[in-house]
């Protein structure tokens, strides 16, 4: 009995595992049926939302291809589409690569500036004269020879002179005196610092006799009240209407430490700047302006300046056959750099400039551009390390100061510098002549090598043109002054017993007129003209917007979701 128990149980629980098996297989097939029904209606939920996008869809020629056409009609629909996206894909390249490339352009204002909105130009007036001729002793060009014989011979330079102070002066005039005569190889002569500034102080001629009276505002007066010495390459000469050294100048710089010695006795340099080249004047000022202005054009309300010189001071061996005076006129934020851009002045002429002032101010818009896409800097992208405002000439000449140093060790007396950076002797003129020559040449290599259509390549210097500048253009003429005939005819005979050799010649600064066409650098495609020109030829290739962009984003996921969640 119990065996046959044991066969009995043993058959059922084998049928159990059976039905086990065979129920597990119909769960099997019953979700491949299902998956498969659902990836079958995924297919489909796809395939209708084309078919219902494609006959509701704004895009030009996207309709045929959901329709129940010959597969030629379609084909030829689908080539024109993306034919269309090709045409559309290479015109918007275009667009970007002149977007991106040329973003900002410069083009007349729409309407005429008066020149009492800007400041009239700084005057710098440079005399030839850089030392009176010596009527005892060894002038200039004796002691050259001897110093290149001298350095010649191997021998050391043993001047006959009196006091070290002439020696101090030689050694000051070599480096503002033509110094392309200086041959390398000449040794350091004295071993203690020279204050050039006060040497050339010394030497300086009398202001009054070469400054013989002024006119401004239509008013004579004293020059000195109106002119201020500046300390340039080629010495000591005097400006008009520049900027204070504490205006110009960072605090940790000779220049600025200096100038606040000198503003202690000077009524001149304590004045309160009211203008920036970006701002213009400020909106309370007068008619009595820092730097002045004037009210209209013509010779009365410009400058107005007799200049003297003296036969028997001129020392033809420190600069050369010409004699006079040189003028520069430049903006009044600009460092005067006189040996690079001037005026010359020669004597008994009647000189008359008439200033045509080039202006170029800024949008708002631009300064969201990069500097290099712009090609210009604002002032306050462009930190200096010697001056507080930037501009392209005060750039170059920094960059031209930390080159110098780094060459030579030293720097030229009248190159900006803070307190521990020294100052370049005699022994050191032909280098930093050399440096000046090797910079140029470094900074047109460079700019060659980096440069491309419309853009002008970084160098190191990196000293673009500022955003907002100002230049003034000039057209010069001139007339004889004949002096001694004027007096003669006056019945005057003591000037000359007075200023014996005195030879006078007239300078005459003004604007020409009253009104200045200005320039505006101003954005040529901004992001809203960019956008403006891609929807322009996405509407015309393919009558595309945004909206159609939202419309196949729409159909797509949720329409999609939606008609598969209802199926579902």
């Amino acid at each position: 009995m119990q065996s046959k128990k044991y066969d009995i149980s043993a058959n059922s629980s084998n049928n159990n595992i059976k039905g086990d098996i065979q129920s597990i297989t119909l769960e099997c097939l019953d979700n491949g049926v299902i998956s498969e029904h659902k990836k079958k209606s995924l297919w489909q939920g796809i395939k209708q939302i084309y078919f219902e996008y494609c006959s509701n869809t704004s895009i030009h020629g996207v309709q045929y291809l959901g329709e129940a056409r010959p597969w030629k009609e379609k084909f030829f629909w689908l080539c024109v589409f993306i034919i269309s996206i090709y045409c559309c894909s290479n015109l918007i390249e275009n667009i970007y690569i002149k977007w991106n490339e040329t973003p900002v352009i410069v083009s007349f204002s729409e309407k005429s500036t008066p020149v009492w909105s800007i400041p009239f130009p700084a005057v710098t007036i440079c005399s030839e004269t850089k030392r009176v001729l010596k009527t005892e002793g060894l002038n200039f060009g004796e002691m050259l020879e001897m110093l290149k014989l001298s350095v010649q011979d191997k021998n050391a330079f043993k001047p006959n002179l009196n006091t070290t102070e002439e020696l101090h002066e030689f050694l000051t005039l070599l480096h503002i005196c033509r110094t392309e005569t200086i041959d390398e190889g000449i040794p350091r002569l004295v071993t203690e610092p020279i204050d050039y500034f006060q040497v050339l102080s010394r030497m300086l001629p009398s202001f009054e006799r070469h400054f013989f009276y002024c006119k401004w505002f239509s008013h004579f007066g004293e020059c000195d009240e109106l002119f201020t010495p500046t300390y340039t390459e080629e010495g000591i000469c005097f400006t008009f209407n520049g900027l204070n050294s504490s205006d110009l100048y960072r605090e940790n710089t000779y220049q600025y430490q200096r100038a606040g010695i000198e503003a202690r006795s000077s009524i001149t340099l304590n004045r309160t700047l009211s203008w920036s080249l970006e701002d213009g004047y400020n909106e309370d000022s007068t008619v009595r302006t820092y730097p002045a202005r004037v009210l209209g054009a013509g010779t009365r309300a410009g400058l107005f300046v007799a200049l003297q010189s003296f036969k028997q001071e001129v020392d033809y061996a420190c600069r050369g056959p010409i004699q006079g005076f040189k003028v520069l006129l430049h903006p009044p934020n600009d460092v005067p750099l006189v040996s690079k851009q001037f005026v010359r002045i020669p004597m008994s002429k009647e000189v008359s400039i008439a200033v045509r002032p080039n202006m170029i101010t800024t949008s708002s818009g631009i300064s969201e551009y990069h500097p290099h896409r712009r090609q210009c800097f604002l002032n306050s992208e462009r930190h200096l390390k010697f001056f507080k405002i930037y501009t392209q000439n005060n750039c170059e000449l920094e960059c031209l100061t930390n080159f110098t140093y780094s060459k030579c060790g030293c720097v030229k007396f009248s190159m900006p510098r803070t307190l521990d950076m020294p100052v370049c002797g005699e022994d050191k003129i032909h280098c930093y002549n050399r440096a000046e020559d090797d910079l140029l040449f470094k900074e047109f290599s460079e700019g060659l090598k980096n440069t491309d259509f419309n853009y002008r390549g970084e160098t190191e210097c990196n000293c673009m043109p500022a955003c907002t500048s100002l230049v003034y253009n000039t057209e010069i003429s001139q007339a004889n002054f004949d002096l001694e005939d004027m007096l003669k005819a006056a019945g005057d005979t003591d000037f000359f017993d007075e200023f014996p050799g005195s030879q006078m010649t007239r300078l005459a600064i003004y604007f020409k007129e009253s009104q200045f066409i200005t320039s505006k650098r101003s954005e040529l495609y901004g992001v809203t003209d960019f956008l403006a020109n891609c929807g322009g030829i996405f509407g015309l290739f393919m009558g595309f917007s945004i909206l159609s962009m939202v419309e196949m984003m729409y159909h797509f996921s949720l329409r999609l979701w939606s008609n598969m969640s209802r199926n579902l």
